[in-house]
């Protein structure tokens, strides 16, 4: 299957990133090289304006094109093409002088003074017509330009403003949610310690100075936070589209940014999904596992549109903001932005074109280092990953990445555990939770999307649900549905407990617990202590058990597995229950990661979810696939060890590098990669 382009003006595989000239405009010979060296590095797109507010409009209504128009035409000439920004992620001095309203303040009614970036107030109706206007002014200028093929609005949507304007859209927000106090107080459970509400206007965001311990509030406020940054970020989206609503539009989010965020809300309007990945390589717990994080991520951003996205930004070699900034050994490079190409994307894009001289970021690489030359391993690397990218662009670009299989991740859950004061205040392991139930489908090549609790399951075979604390609305219909139509359901430990407000399921087993389809009920949670341990007997292999062990009671399941220790030692701790035409699966407690290999080795082959290939993948490798148009597999095979790896091959591949066919097996080096097509009479049908 192939996608339309994600660029239409442009059908290919990006290679550039953000470029800032304006901070070099008193150096037009640098500007000069800087075209020469992009060329050598491969480089065919950059993302130009970010950070150049000042730039185009250094006072109120003066606003001024020409150095932008020169960048663009210059670029252009050259066959470079532009990812145009809206500045809106950095203000100038002027306009937070003249609008102090403009200024976030933080958590505890703290005014912020000017400076960083990203601090804007989402609410203030002048920062909203100032960013309205220049926006405006650059699509009428430059939509229609040759050049420009994608709009990045704005940069990194992040943070919070606690200030009066935004305490009153939040409690309008709650207004329209919950039309009444009465509702309200019911939702958040504010009888609590006498907390009820009797007027909006005492109604305020949560603070370490005043309310966090209605927990109703917390979540709340997180979602009016992404609702205020989503309208702010739609009217850019307006003021561009207005002028010429054929250039697409995205922005940069951060990956799995559940702190602040809830990605899949901020992504209905955007046309194209990118996003900024930044792994801590060569870290003590292991590349491989590095990987695994950033697969997950590339996986989410790919399910967000279902389809492919973009990689808007990496570093070519090290950040500067790590407590550490490691260098990537040789080969990591190109490695990192191959993996991402494996998981969907297509691009691999660069922070940084030119490395700043000055400030903060003067020490994170960039393509163009202080040397200003090509004669440094960074610019090679970049080189030769412009040039892989153009010779695989007939073969992968637009294709796609088909996934019977999901793994629920919901932001919004997240927040909820976030504030969740028991049965663990010492932390509950989300992100953990979500990477043990992921490995086993990255390591073997079977595609997973990554989704929340909003997405359509019918077209899975295999959705996996872990520890779903916040069952919102809607969700238990759906999976019951899914199981219901033949569907296999597998949840965790501490899943169904509390509604969308954070209220606590009454009874023992209803359906809002989703007990019908699961075939238990759940007396109590253990909590045990970091250096505590429980074993799961299954299969007469017995697997160690941490954090949390439910006490559950049989209904109509099966007992699979049991708990090996303590006073609840014989109690179910695996289960399964036929419902309809479909199977739910409960892991009853927190299993080590061994578990969950064996446990979807048995069970991926009941379903027939399909592989890349048939093989057993060495340990510190990953096989990833995409399908192209023909329906012939693009397979990715990537070694995330120092040390060469050998691949049993179930077939012959050609290679799409090399031209070369292979069979039997073949050689993947270490912190390298092979990518492999099935040939016309063996393919993917």
């Amino acid at each position: 299957m192939q996608h339309t382009p994600i660029t239409p003006k442009f059908p290919h595989m990006l290679h550039g990133g953000d470029y800032n000239p304006e901070q070099w405009k008193a150096y037009p010979d640098i500007l000069k090289q800087d075209i020469i060296l992009m060329k050598k590095a491969e480089i065919n797109c950059v993302s130009l304006g970010i950070f150049s507010w000042a730039e185009i409009e250094p006072e109120e209504n003066q606003f001024s094109f020409d150095f932008l128009d020169k960048i663009i035409n210059t670029l252009y000439e050259n066959q470079i093409h532009t990812v145009l920004a809206t500045p809106s992620g950095a203000r100038p001095h002027w306009l937070a002088e003249k609008y102090p309203e403009v200024l976030r303040t933080d958590e505890t009614g703290r005014k912020a003074l000017f400076g960083q970036r990203e601090n804007h107030c989402y609410t203030s109706p002048a920062y909203r017509e100032r960013v309205r206007m220049i926006d405006t002014k650059l699509a009428e200028r430059y939509a229609s330009h040759p050049a420009v093929i994608l709009w990045h609005i704005s940069n990194e949507f992040c943070g919070e403003c606690h200030c009066e304007l935004c305490q009153n859209a939040f409690r309008q927000w709650l207004k329209e949610k919950y039309h009444t106090l009465d509702n309200l107080n019911h939702a958040w459970w504010s009888h609590f310690w006498s907390h009820t509400y009797t007027d909006w206007n005492q109604i305020h965001s949560p603070s370490p100075i005043g309310e966090t311990s209605v927990h109703g509030l917390s979540v709340d406020w997180k979602r009016f936070v992404t609702y205020q940054s989503t309208d702010f970020m739609n009217a850019e989206i307006d003021a561009v589209k207005s002028v010429n609503p054929q250039i697409p539009v995205t922005t940069n989010f951060m990956g799995m940014y559940a702190y602040g965020l809830d990605y899949t809300a901020m992504s209905r309007k955007l046309d194209v999904i990118s996003w900024d990945c930044y792994p801590e390589w060569h870290a003590f717990w292991g590349n491989h596992n590095v990987a695994l994080v950033e697969s997950l991520s590339h996986d989410m951003s790919r399910a967000l549109k279902q389809r492919s996205f973009l990689l808007m930004e990496c570093t070519p070699n090290t950040t500067n903001w790590r407590s550490i900034s490691k260098l990537k050994k040789p080969g990591m490079h190109e490695l990192s932005v191959v993996n991402a190409v494996a998981h969907g994307a297509d691009s691999g894009m660069y922070f940084q074109i030119r490395q700043s001289r000055g400030s903060c970021e003067k020490f994170h690489s960039a393509v163009i280092s202080h040397t200003g030359t090509e004669h440094t391993r960074t610019f090679r690397e970049v080189s030769e990953t412009g040039k892989l990218l153009r010779k695989i662009d007939s073969a992968v670009y637009g294709s796609s990445t088909p996934a019977k299989t999901a793994i629920i991740f919901d932001t919004e859950n997240k927040w909820a555990l976030d504030v969740i004061q028991g049965p663990r205040n010492i932390g509950l392991d989300y992100f953990g939770a979500i990477q043990k139930c992921y490995r086993y489908f990255w390591k073997n090549g079977i595609n997973t999307d990554i989704v929340d609790e909003t997405a359509d399951f019918s077209k899975y075979e295999l959705v996996i649900a872990p520890m779903l604390y916040m069952f919102r609305s809607g969700i238990q219909e759906k999976l019951r549905k899914f199981v219901e139509n033949g569907g296999t359901l597998v949840t965790t430990v501490f899943s169904g407990i509390v509604n969308e407000t954070d209220l606590c399921f009454l009874g023992e087993a209803t359906e809002e617990k989703l007990s019908d389809v699961m075939g238990f009920w759940i007396e109590e949670t253990d909590a045990l202590y970091d250096d505590e341990h429980n074993l799961l007997n299954y299969q007469d292999l017995n697997y160690e058990l941490s954090e949390l062990c439910e006490l559950l009671h049989p209904t109509t399941c099966k007992v699979l597995g049991t708990y090996q220790k303590d006073f609840y030692q014989g109690m179910p701790a695996l289960t399964l229950n036929a419902f309809g035409r479909g199977l739910a699966y409960h892991i009853a407690a927190s299993a080590e990661e061994r578990f969950f290999d064996d446990f979807f080795s048995e069970l991926v082959p009941q379903l027939n979810l399909e592989r890349a290939m048939e093989t057993n993948v060495p340990e510190g490798c990953s096989v990833t696939w995409r399908e192209d148009a023909q329906g012939r597999k693009i397979i990715f095979l990537q070694n995330y060890a120092e040390e060469s790896k050998e691949i049993l091959l179930d077939k012959t591949y050609q290679d799409i590098v090399t031209d070369e066919l292979c069979k039997d097996s073949l050689t993947v080096g270490g912190f390298s990669f092979r990518i492999l097509r099935t040939l016309e009479e063996t393919a993917h049908e």
